[in-house]
């Protein structure tokens, strides 16, 4: 079995199941930007794994300007975050994903997380889920109005560089259709989607998708060089 260096967690729909709350703020306020909600197929091509800039672009049929984005960026999010904050049973890491996170601690495995989150919503994630505990906040890579969107592949080429390791070298775990052709086209070695939103077979169907989970319960742990592990 090949066995990988690294670990690159997408966050939305991955280590934090918030996919129907984004749609549900992205439709209460695509009817601010269009007049009418967003459908379920427009959320699957055009929302998750974008930046707000290609979102509202979409929305809006042309190019925002940058204090467009801004304002309306802002505006989504902060409905967003409201919706976290009162969705308090489901306000916590996926299933399994404390565990996974203490083995790669423990096992110094490198790890990071590569979203399309802006820095509000990510120092927002940070502070709520205490993600200190298992990362090093300098290597999380998000939206800095820089960075291409998924399904370019420059944030995880981003991502596995703050790792000090090759695309190759790295597992990334996703839930989006966009995050997943960046993954292919970084060059990742092992691209594992889980199931927080979609089937199983929409992933079946996918060449690149060489792993697929439900939780993070079921990662096998010996995909990766343990210094400390002994299975």
């Amino acid at each position: 079995m090949t066995t990988y260096k690294g670990i690159i967690f997408d966050f939305n729909g991955t280590l934090y199941w918030d996919s129907a709350l984004h749609k549900q703020a992205w439709r209460e306020y695509s009817k601010i930007l269009r007049g009418e909600m967003f459908t379920d197929e427009e959320m699957v091509k055009y929302m998750f794994g974008r930046t707000n800039e290609q979102i509202i672009g979409y929305a809006i049929g042309k190019q925002p300007t940058p204090e467009m984005v801004e304002k309306y960026g802002q505006e989504k999010e902060a409905l967003y975050r409201q919706m976290c904050l009162k969705d308090k049973g489901n306000f916590h890491l996926a299933e399994g994903a404390i565990e996974f996170l203490d083995f790669l601690k423990e096992n110094e495995i490198p790890r990071t997380i590569a979203t399309m989150s802006d820095k509000v919503n990510v120092d927002f994630f940070i502070e709520s889920f205490n993600l200190e505990k298992w990362f090093d906040i300098d290597k999380i890579v998000y939206s800095n109005g820089i960075i291409p969107g998924k399904p370019a592949p420059d944030i995880y080429e981003i991502a596995s560089k703050n790792l000090g390791l090759e695309p190759k070298e790295c597992i990334v775990v996703e839930d989006a259709l966009s995050g997943i052709e960046s993954a292919r086209s970084a060059g990742i070695g092992k691209i594992i989607a889980i199931c927080s939103e979609e089937s199983p077979e929409l992933y079946k169907s996918i060449p690149c998708v060489t792993g697929i989970i439900n939780n993070f319960n079921e990662i096998d742990r010996s995909f990766f060089e343990c210094k400390v592990y002994h299975g």
